[in-house]
């Protein structure tokens, strides 16, 4: 159990304490609230449901005190509010479907005493206590919340350590990780993002001895973070400034760079031409540097891993590990997975005829950010960069022009490399466009064998349907970059095993 205490001298004291817990707030969290009538209860409720809708104040909620329960199925999280201050029994509680799928959604309880003995095991319970005008809130948390509770006090003495225990703080759009991002403000001019990245990794060792992790080379910490943005800044690009760290607990204060995000962009209909341009400019750019393969920081070194073939390969079987499975409703036959592994082979081969340059793997709309108050190459915002390995230049071009979560305006993707050739011949006359042009088909199609896998695993694993809808782009995409002669042989074990009509799931929630 790991507890902490909070006073609590004004209702908007109350108030900042549920929109806190709102910014830790994950499918699976249950909330007991206990107190006496008029100790801030539904204070607490009305703000951390609040801190979860894109409404914020104008949402409104309703006390559950007649209906017994309030569900909220459109916020960032479904919340469902029980009051059990009327129910009399544990049968009533049964009736309500207060333990149906808890585990797919937040439960927040009022009046909890009347079920203390069959609490659910991973929750956090807020005690508030009045004392004279004053409240005191004693949070204590039991199984997977505890590491809530334990974040959420390293974050407070964090910011208060830096000054900025008085921002604001905002829950801001996160992506398919594990990690989270806030947006602090302490006045208009005076911003930050706050990085929570604790070191942790994705999951058991393989068969081979390592993690996957390890072996696709996935970031465990912050630190790679901290380590690339350094040398992307000393390169005279927009990588955000540090303001604020704490490594070895997974926090940074980096520089806003703001709303202008690509994919927002897209989504709003204004031309994103310009942005993408740019984009691909630099990524031309990047070519002509000599880029390292260890970076020096706060006296430690990150290395730089190469972009292997156990890397590419441990990445497109993200596929038959978990769209296979969802598809076909069975584990894949050895000898259909051999056919894959070997079909994979030749198109691995297209990738070693190009030098080596940072390869930042998620160089995409969320990731990319228009600053168009800046100069040259540093107009692109560059963020999430911790994946970045030395290889192929055409895997960043290629995850930008075949986006996975956006449509780009048509004809953008052949307009955009026909000025990337020319921009790489202007940089070197001995730029090999045809060559070039294979491993452009080669990485595309591994990249969305990957991201296939990826979404598939979101869904089954972590109850993330969103991504599901994107299946049909990625799987285009994939047939796409299939027609290329060099990969023909991947093409025919498609067209047998998995062909595009069989890419798409219509089935239920597993």
């Amino acid at each position: 159990m790991v507890t902490i205490q909070r006073q609590l001298k004004t209702e908007q004291e109350t108030i900042l304490l549920g929109q806190e817990l709102g910014l830790f707030a994950r499918a699976g969290l249950t909330i007991c609230l206990f107190g006496d009538l008029g100790s801030g209860k539904s204070t607490f409720a009305r703000a951390f449901i609040r801190a979860l809708s894109p409404q914020g104040q104008l949402l409104d909620v309703p006390s559950p005190t007649f209906s017994l329960l309030q569900p909220y199925e459109d916020l960032r999280l479904c919340v469902y509010h029980f009051d059990l201050y009327r129910t009399h029994d544990i049968d009533e509680v049964y009736e309500l479907g207060l333990y149906d799928d808890i585990d797919t959604r937040v439960t927040l309880i009022e009046w909890p005493e009347r079920i203390c003995d069959d609490l659910p095991e991973n929750r956090l319970e807020i005690h508030l206590l009045i004392d004279g005008n004053e409240r005191t809130a004693t949070l204590q948390s039991y199984g997977d919340a505890q590491s809530i509770l334990q974040r959420m006090d390293i974050i407070s003495k964090f910011l208060q350590k830096h000054d900025w225990q008085n921002a604001s703080r905002g829950f801001l759009q996160g992506d398919a990780s594990a990690r989270r991002y806030e947006r602090l403000a302490k006045s208009t001019d005076k911003r930050a993002i706050l990085m929570d990245m604790p070191t942790q990794s994705d999951g058991p060792k393989l068969a081979s001895g390592k993690t996957y992790s390890d072996t696709a080379h996935i970031a465990e910490g912050i630190f790679p973070v901290a380590a690339i943005n350094q040398e992307l800044r000393a390169a005279n690009l927009s990588a955000p400034d540090e303001i604020a760290s704490q490594l070895d607990d997974g926090l940074m204060l980096i520089e806003d760079f703001g709303d202008e995000v690509f994919g927002s962009i897209l989504a709003s209909g204004r031309d994103i031409f310009e942005p993408m341009s740019a984009a691909t400019k630099l990524l031309a750019h990047m070519t002509s540097q000599k880029w390292p393969d260890k970076v020096s920081i706060k006296n430690q070194i990150h290395h730089i891993s190469n972009y292997d073939k156990k890397a590419y390969q441990i990445e497109v079987d993200l596929l038959l590990n978990w769209l296979w499975p969802l598809l076909k409703n069975s584990p894949v036959d050895n000898d259909i997975q051999e056919q894959f592994q070997k079909a994979w082979q030749s198109v691995f081969r297209l990738f070693d005829n190009d030098f080596s340059v940072w390869v930042l793997r998620d160089f995409h709309s969320p990731n990319l950010i228009w600053l168009p108050e800046r100069k040259g190459h540093r107009r692109v915002g560059l963020i999430d960069t911790q994946d970045c390995v030395l290889g192929h230049p055409a895997y960043d071009l290629v995850s930008m022009l075949q986006d996975a979560r956006v449509d780009l305006p048509d004809g953008s993707e052949e307009r955009l490399l026909q000025q990337y050739f020319q921009d790489r011949l202007n940089l070197d006359k001995n730029f090999d466009q045809k060559a070039f042009e294979a491993a452009y088909a080669g990485l595309g199609a591994q990249r969305a064998t990957k991201v296939l896998g990826i979404f598939a695993r979101l869904f089954v694993r972590d109850h993330k349907p969103a991504y599901l809808k994107h299946l049909p782009r990625v799987s285009k995409y994939l047939q796409q970059n299939l027609q290329h002669p060099a990969l023909k042989e991947l093409a025919d074990w498609f067209d047998q095993y998995l062909p595009e009509s069989e890419r798409i799931y219509h089935g239920a929630n597993p």
